[in-house]
């Protein structure tokens, strides 16, 4: 029992463990919805895209908060002005924001006297500095993520299987995809100190798709992919601890393990089971014969 709780033993690693929690179930939580509507791809660059807003809000000394909403603001904006004024596809769209904004970040932050170490924190969080006050802060966004997706629930679910059948419903899909950005926006900005703006993808998509592995329901899915990503805070917090790695990165590296992990024993479950029905199919040919 020593063993398990000296890595959170100090106030320290305490504000470290509340703060990857919650994180972890506000970017699981909204994570599932960014699965389920295939937007994996979005939610990476998005993660990037706020790089930029929180880059300047540490130069010109004002909230990271602000500055990363603004900056999100402006990337689902680009990617909408691009979609409408061209003939490109979406994902276009999104990947030259994704680099752009990325790169604009590291360029406001190349400013900074502390280059290295402040681009560092953004980018892998500060797991173990994480204050009380941003602890708050990440709890309001948190709450307002869940609450979010369980008062969308039935939009999302309508919106997640097919947007011309949620418009058919009356469930304005427009509204709630936009709802949805919003809520990864907020998940992403809450969870920046914390696990880093680099490493929160981890969370946004690591549980979520171990969670479909292993659900055939959407509330089952949002069940497991909490459990999942809670698990993989106080395993990867603790691992951090014994071996002496990043805290953020290790949090990422078990969430995405698990998916790899449990993929693999899926994919075995499959073969076994496969052959278990070919034995069966020919004993029954042989005792017929």
């Amino acid at each position: 029992m020593d063993w398990l709780a000296e890595p959170f033993a100090l106030g320290f690693q305490q504000r470290a463990l509340i703060g990857g929690v919650i994180a972890a179930v506000m970017s699981s939580t909204v994570g599932v919805w960014l699965v389920l509507r295939g937007m994996s791809f979005f939610g990476d660059a998005f993660v990037h895209a706020v790089l930029p807003g929180i880059a300047a809000a540490m130069l010109f000394d004002f909230s990271p908060y602000l500055g990363a909403a603004i900056a999100a603001v402006v990337m689902v904006g680009g990617i909408e002005f691009i979609h409408r004024q061209t003939a490109l596809k979406e994902d276009t769209a999104i990947g030259l924001l994704f680099v752009g904004m990325m790169a604009l970040g590291v360029a406001i932050i190349s400013k900074s006297p502390s280059f290295t170490g402040s681009l560092t924190s953004i980018l892998f969080g500060d797991t173990f500095g994480v204050t009380w006050a941003a602890i708050q802060g990440e709890a309001v966004m948190a709450a307002i993520v869940v609450v979010g997706s369980l008062v969308l629930y039935r939009p999302l679910l309508g919106l997640s299987f097919s947007a011309t059948k949620a418009s058919t419903l009356g469930l304005k899909p427009r509204l709630t995809h936009a709802l949805l950005l919003a809520m990864i926006a907020l998940a992403v900005i809450g969870s920046f100190q914390a696990v880093g703006t680099l490493l929160v993808f981890g969370l946004l998509v690591g549980p979520p798709a171990t969670a479909a592995l292993l659900s055939r329901t959407v509330p089952r899915m949002i069940a497991t992919s909490i459990l999942l990503a809670l698990a993989a805070v106080v395993v990867g917090l603790t691992l951090s601890y014994r071996l002496g790695t990043a805290g953020a990165a290790t949090i990422a590296l078990v969430a995405v393990g698990t998916f790899f992990v449990v993929m693999h024993a899926t994919w075995l479950r499959r073969i076994l089971a496969r052959r278990r029905a070919a034995r069966a199919e020919t004993r029954a040919q042989e005792v017929t014969a």
